[in-house]
């Protein structure tokens, strides 16, 4: 079994609040190093959960890891991308799930393996795709790319005020030669940030990097589609849990389930709300559920992590 090391962020969190029924049909969508999937099928007798992965090393290490899962028919591994979820249910003959947990962003073994292109600090042709089989690539995007559209995602997917320098720099060097490599794209980075700029708020390249790999992945989109996919397809009592790590998600999120716990605009003076104008979900995390100090301290990956919970409570 390839080495696939994974500590998981707010492991019982999540899973504790998705009030697991033992018969119940659950997904994970997004599988990663198993965490979330081994707790949740441990606790299922006759129920099934649907594991999710665009990545096929994910998919590989759990199918020997859970073997036993596997053949007691409670764990199925969905080597696909989350935002189909309906369709890939649907041919298995599920059309109603009881809960389903999300856990975004790149996993450990994606940042660490460095041929995989995530990092600006270990060397690598330009990648950071989470599905090796799809064609664009971070090369593609950094390379091909026009000014404005670079602009674009580093403003709206890294929050990167120096969008334009950054943008203009990239469109310098790569006129001169191309730039294969993820350090190249760090120092590019780093330079085009005015030095004082540079003294705090962590590595230079971390925005431009993000926004890089969520262009290339359509991350944003892709859970935007697969969380209305799972909002239509939750059973009465059943649950929500997402785990996001920034703030572009962590936004997405939160307005979605706002949307679906809120009562629409109603003429004023209305003696009584008329039952099919209530909301048919509710919020379980008015504020997000961090990590407690002593996972902050174990995990460094778990400092920016949130959960937010919702339930369905009627049809």
């Amino acid at each position: 079994m390839s080495e696939f090391h994974h500590v998981t962020v707010l492991l019982n969190e999540a899973v504790n609040m998705l009030n697991i029924d033992p018969t119940g049909t659950y997904v994970d969508g997004t599988l990663g190093g198993g965490g979330h999937t081994e707790k949740i099928v441990s606790q299922l007798t006759t129920g099934t959960l649907y594991s999710f992965d665009q990545d096929q090393t994910a998919i590989d290490y759990n199918e020997e890891r859970l073997a036993s899962y596997i053949a007691n028919d409670n764990l199925v591994l969905v080597h696909d991308n989350f935002r189909n979820l309906k369709t890939t249910l649907n041919e298995r003959g599920i059309t109603e799930i009881t809960g389903i947990v999300y856990d975004l962003g790149v996993s450990s073994p994606q940042f660490d393996d460095e041929q995989r292109g995530f990092s600006y600090r270990m060397d690598a042709r330009l990648d950071m795709r989470m599905d090796q089989s799809q064609e664009l690539d971070a090369w593609q995007v950094v390379n091909k790319w026009p000014y404005e559209q670079l602009v674009r995602i580093l403003f709206r997917y890294g929050e990167e005020k120096f969008a334009k320098p950054i943008a203009r720099k990239i469109e310098q060097q790569r006129a001169v030669a191309p730039i294969d490599t993820t350090l190249q794209l760090a120092e590019i980075v780093k330079n085009a940030i005015p030095a004082a700029a540079r003294r705090h708020g962590g590595h230079p390249a971390k925005k431009s990097f993000q926004a890089v790999r969520i262009a290339v992945n359509d991350e944003l989109k892709a859970l935007e589609d697969s969380l209305e996919q799972a909002l239509a397809l939750l059973a009465v009592g059943g649950r929500i849990s997402v785990i996001t790590f920034q703030s572009l998600e962590d936004r997405l999120v939160k307005t979605m389930f706002k949307e679906q716990t809120s009562l629409p605009e109603l003429p004023p003076n209305l003696p009584i709300i008329p039952p099919e104008l209530e909301p048919k979900f509710k919020n379980l995390t008015r504020k997000p559920i961090i990590p407690t100090a002593d996972e902050l301290e174990n995990n460094h990956r778990a400092h920016s992590a949130k959960l937010r919970v919702i339930e369905r409570i009627k049809k």
